[in-house]
């Protein structure tokens, strides 16, 4: 008999933000499929019964595939993923690789939805995001052209935004891009967060405006948090009301 597929959020980071399916579906699983510093984050619920399978960066593809054959298998696997699994995460791989099995022969499949790093940053500020968009900035699977494209038509608008992926190692002028695509329609002093390590023992937030902001300071760890030209300072909270 077929088993079942659990595609799993894990939320931003510490086990604070994790929601209490997910904390069940990793624990009740009898395969862990996922990126190995994702496996980590979920460590705690993981025991010697479970077959647990870490890989690296780039075979995401491999990860669907493998979790999809273990639930082929008979077994309950739980496919891991950061924040949310929809969001830049293992979802739509693994529904695509689930979706290929016959009908008849296709385990049963649920998305397990996670708290994303973006909503977290945009807690530890207030309430600053109303409307908003996501955009990764990251060129390894979509070209820079178009994230260029995708963002240039964002900065005409009054939505706020989360920017993930926003600086690596060998990403460093993206950023700066950016800035100069949002200043061509916003106000240099737009309140801009920096958010790094949301959801752990170390997460810190900066906050700057948009001409100021020190991009050398962002990691691939940071979201970059661009609020919206509504937000406001109330008391020591950053807000962006209902309706505006």
């Amino acid at each position: 008999m077929p088993g079942a597929l659990w595609i799993v959020g894990l939320g931003p980071g510490g086990a604070e933000l994790r929601t209490g399916r997910a904390t069940s579906a990793v624990r009740d699983a009898d395969a862990v499929v996922g990126y190995g510093p994702y496996i980590d984050q979920c460590a705690d619920l993981l025991g010697e019964h479970q077959l647990v399978e870490r890989s690296t960066m780039g075979r995401e593809e491999d990860r669907a595939d493998r979790a999809v054959a273990l639930a082929l298998e008979g077994r309950r696997v739980a496919l891991v993923s950061s924040g949310d699994t929809g969001i830049f995460g293992m979802a739509a791989l693994a529904l695509r690789a689930a979706a290929a099995v016959p009908e008849d022969e296709r385990p049963a499949v649920e998305v397990v939805p996670g708290v994303t790093a973006g909503t977290a940053a945009a807690a530890l500020l207030g309430a600053p995001l109303g409307d908003f968009a996501t955009v990764s900035l990251s060129d390894v699977l979509v070209p820079w052209e178009q994230v260029e494209s995708r963002l240039s038509a964002l900065a005409a608008t009054d939505l706020a935004l989360t920017l993930y992926n926003p600086r690596s190692r060998t990403r460093t002028w993206q950023l700066d891009r950016v800035r100069e695509l949002l200043l061509e329609h916003r106000d240099p002093a737009t309140p801009v967060a920096l958010a790094t390590d949301v959801g752990r023992a170390d997460q810190h937030v900066d906050l700057s405006t948009l001409s100021t902001f020190d991009a050398e300071a962002v990691a691939m760890r940071t979201v970059v948090l661009v609020a919206g030209p509504t937000a406001e300072r109330v008391g020591p909270w950053l807000i962006t009301a209902r309706g505006r």
